[in-house]
């Protein structure tokens, strides 16, 4: 079968596989204008500033509630002691979220029992809630609560009776 030079299609790819070879065994040699010349326009992996450093602490109801995403600070909720930073999910949480009445305070009995009314919140003033009489359906919601939060957001830390600190 010989090699036809008249129909187009091999024509084609014979000059295709000249061009290709031409480019390998004479590759181009010019300096690429990206690649800088002085290091003030080279990259550079300093970030412009320090990202914000979070302190695992303890927090009481009262150290937790300003801790509510207004006025454009951190968002805070704890659920059974732990008080997780949830300011990733500011949309959620932060003053005009779905669970804002979460934020800054103690989440538990509302997790636990799927309502996110105020009335599940205790009072800041009060001790905390043991959950004592929650079902065993509910205390397995709240952990399946507690397991989302501790993999989606960050551990900053723990929340403990006012007179505790």
């Amino acid at each position: 079968m010989a090699f036809d030079l008249g129909t187009p299609v091999n024509t084609a790819l014979l000059l295709y596989i000249l061009y290709s070879v031409q480019r390998i065994l004479f590759p181009s040699n010019k300096v690429s204008e990206s690649v800088p010349a002085e290091f003030k326009n080279g990259y550079s992996w300093m970030p412009k500033s320090h990202p914000p450093t979070l302190l695992f602490q303890t927090f009481t109801p009262k150290t937790l509630e300003p801790f509510n995403g207004e006025e454009g600070k951190r968002i805070l909720l704890a659920i059974k002691g732990v008080v997780y930073d949830v300011t990733a999910g500011r949309n959620f949480y932060g003053p005009n979220g779905m669970y804002a009445n979460f934020a800054g305070r103690d989440a538990s009995r509302g997790m636990a029992k799927q309502s996110f009314d105020t009335e599940m919140l205790t009072p800041i003033d009060q001790p905390l809630d043991k959950l004592d009489d929650l079902t065993p359906e509910e205390i397995e919601n709240m952990k399946g609560w507690m397991d989302h939060f501790q993999n989606k957001y960050i551990v900053c830390g723990r929340l403990v009776e006012p007179d505790a600190v």
